[in-house]
């Protein structure tokens, strides 16, 4: 899969993921392994995808003048592996799920831009 189509399938992925913690409260018990195995179930196929990504991204930046750092690529594939799980678990303030939301977000547009730059 290219980065950029990757890219897009994961912006989609974190919009819903963004409308699940909106829209849920958080569990019940954390440690219900009736919840647990849902959440495994739904965030592994992602969890795969993000480190895709990661591999993908950290390439194009390596490879070339643009304006994503490596630490940028870094980090977002860790926001978005706690984000992921956030969204499940409801465990942690709007104002920073919202932060992390707009980090993943801002990377995203930049790999995006530089890829169509280059191509």
């Amino acid at each position: 899969m290219k980065l950029f189509e990757l890219t897009l399938e994961l912006e989609k992925t974190l919009d819903e993921l963004k409308e699940y913690y909106l829209t849920h409260e958080r569990p019940k018990n954390k440690r219900d392994m009736a919840f647990f195995e849902y959440v495994k179930d739904r965030t592994n196929p992602i969890f795969i995808k993000i480190d895709l990504w990661f591999e993908l991204a950290s390439k194009f930046v390596q490879n070339r003048e643009i304006n994503v750092h490596p630490s940028q690529i870094q980090s977002t594939e860790e926001n978005y592996k706690l984000i992921l799980l956030h969204s499940y678990y409801v465990d942690v303030r709007k104002k920073r799920y919202m932060e992390l939301f707009q980090s993943i977000s801002y990377v995203f547009d930049l790999v995006k831009k530089d890829i169509n730059k280059y191509n």
